[in-house]
C-alpha cells in the first residue's frame, strides 16, 4: 500500500499547486512535441501493398476511405497464432468508439495484423470489437514498417525495431503508422512509433496514472505481466 504523508486541507493545496505548475508545463511541453510531430517531413510510399478487408482486396490508398490521413495500429497477430496479443488486446479495448470521431476530422483509423482475414474475424468476435481491422497476410507490409520479422531474424535474436538494432524473438511488434493522401492520390509516410510510443493509445493506463498506486507493475517480470485479454480475468 502507498506510504503517503496525510496532511492538512492547506498543506496538501499547496502540494497540489505545486504539481499543477509541473503539470501545465508538461502540457506545454507536450503540445510543442505535436507541433513537432505534425511538421516532420514525409516519405513517398512507392511500394504497392495489398490488404483483405470485409469487402475484398484493399489497396494502401483504399484503406483512406476517401480522407486525406490515415492511422494504422499494428495488432500483434501473426498468420501461425491462435489469438491476438493480450498486450495490443489491452489497447485495442480503447478502439471502438474512436474511428467515428476521427472521420469527422478527417483521419481514418484501422488495424493491421498478418493472420488471414477470418483469423482476424474470429477473434475480433470473440471480443466484441467493431473498429476496422483489415490483413496484410501475404504482403510485405509489415516488414517494411518494422512490426513483423523474419525466421532468420528470429534466429538471429536481434531486429530492427524503433529505429534500431534490439534483441528480439517474437514474429511480431506492436507500432502504429501514419499515412497522407494528397489530390493525385500520391500517399506518404509521415510518422510512425513503436514499444512506449504507443502510450498515448491506451486509455486505462491514462486513467490508472492518476491513482494512488499509479501502474502498479512494479515486482513483475515485465511491466504488463498482469494483462489478460478481456474475457479471461
Amino acid at each position: 500500500m502507498p506510504n503517503n504523508k496525510v496532511v492538512s486541507h492547506e498543506d496538501w493545496l499547496k502540494a497540489r499547486l505545486e504539481l499543477l505548475a509541473a503539470e501545465k508545463e508538461f502540457t506545454r511541453q507536450r503540445d510543442a512535441l505535436t507541433r513537432r510531430r505534425v511538421g516532420l517531413p514525409w516519405e513517398r510510399v512507392e511500394k504497392s501493398y495489398q490488404f483483405e478487408g470485409p469487402n475484398g482486396a484493399r489497396s494502401l490508398a483504399d484503406l483512406f476511405e476517401g480522407r486525406s490521413q490515415l492511422i494504422i495500429y499494428h495488432f500483434m497477430l501473426g498468420p501461425d497464432w491462435e489469438e491476438g496479443c493480450k498486450s495490443c488486446s489491452f489497447w485495442a479495448d480503447n478502439f471502438n468508439g474512436i474511428p467515428i470521431h476521427l472521420n469527422h476530422r478527417d483521419v481514418t483509423f484501422t488495424a493491421v495484423s498478418r493472420a488471414p482475414l477470418a483469423k482476424i474475424d474470429a477473434y475480433k468476435k470473440r471480443m466484441g470489437w467493431s473498429f476496422p481491422w483489415v490483413s496484410s497476410y501475404g504482403s510485405d507490409f509489415n516488414f517494411d514498417y518494422q512490426v513483423s520479422f523474419t525466421p532468420e531474424q528470429i534466429a538471429e535474436g536481434k531486429a530492427y525495431y524503433n529505429y534500431e538494432i534490439t534483441p528480439n524473438t517474437l514474429s511480431e511488434q506492436v507500432g502504429i503508422s501514419v499515412f497522407y493522401k494528397n489530390d493525385r492520390g500520391e500517399v506518404f509516410h509521415t510518422y510512425s512509433c513503436y514499444s512506449r510510443g504507443v502510450d498515448m493509445l491506451n486509455g486505462a493506463y491514462h486513467y490508472l496514472d492518476l491513482a494512488p498506486k499509479g501502474r502498479d507493475e512494479d515486482g513483475f517480470e515485465f511491466s504488463m505481466e498482469w494483462v489478460r485479454r478481456h474475457d479471461q480475468y
